[in-house]
């Protein structure tokens, strides 16, 4: 009896290091990805956005996705416009200075037809919530230089109050001059680094 329960925890514990290994992990290329955002101004339109500085890494099983967190730095938000950018970095919006980061973990992977559902703690100016994120991975591919890659597309909306940014202002018409859903989107490359141990 003795001998069989340790027969089974040596098979269990080669399994588990055998399902380690198959994992790698992939670090987001930023020069080969973008992180925007949309939010409707002034009700008529939308105006569009990114961040120039972000990092993030994806733990892979094959084509499947184990694990995902990044970080954007608030500070690199880049709308086109340096007195509206200004503005997004002061304390009415993302306060880059006492929250000069926002953050993705994943809690939770979930394969639904071609995608994957990312679920975890989003954390912005300085507010944790639950969020999920609809992600498409492309790949892995050989790129010219030796190099594995996958992609990653996603595309995710939430309310900017639920974060504690409430900041706007009323129009004559009604409407508020900046809206509150603000829709994220995702297109990112992401070069395999080691396995995992």
């Amino acid at each position: 009896m003795k001998n069989k329960l340790v027969l089974v925890t040596l098979l269990a514990f080669g399994a588990a290091i055998a399902a380690r290994a198959a994992e790698d992990s992939y670090k987001i290329d930023p020069v080969h990805s973008t992180v925007g955002f949309s939010v409707r101004h002034m009700v008529i339109n939308s105006v569009k956005g990114k961040f120039k500085q972000f990092s993030g890494t994806v733990v892979m099983d094959g084509e499947t996705i184990k694990d995902a967190q990044g970080t954007i730095q608030t500070a690199s938000v880049d709308t086109g416009n340096t007195q509206r950018d200004n503005d997004l970095r002061s304390p009415n919006f993302f306060d880059a200075a006492k929250y000069p980061t926002i953050t993705f973990k994943t809690k939770q992977v979930e394969k639904k037809g071609d995608e994957t559902i990312l679920t975890g703690d989003y954390t912005m100016h300085g507010v944790t919530k639950e969020i999920s994120l609809p992600v498409k991975v492309s790949g892995p591919v050989k790129d010219p230089f030796g190099g594995t890659r996958i992609g990653l597309e996603g595309k995710t909306k939430l309310n900017r109050k639920d974060f504690g940014m409430a900041y706007n202002k009323v129009l004559e018409t009604g409407g508020l001059l900046v809206g509150d859903e603000v829709e994220l989107e995702i297109n990112a490359e992401a070069v395999k680094q080691t396995a995992v141990k």
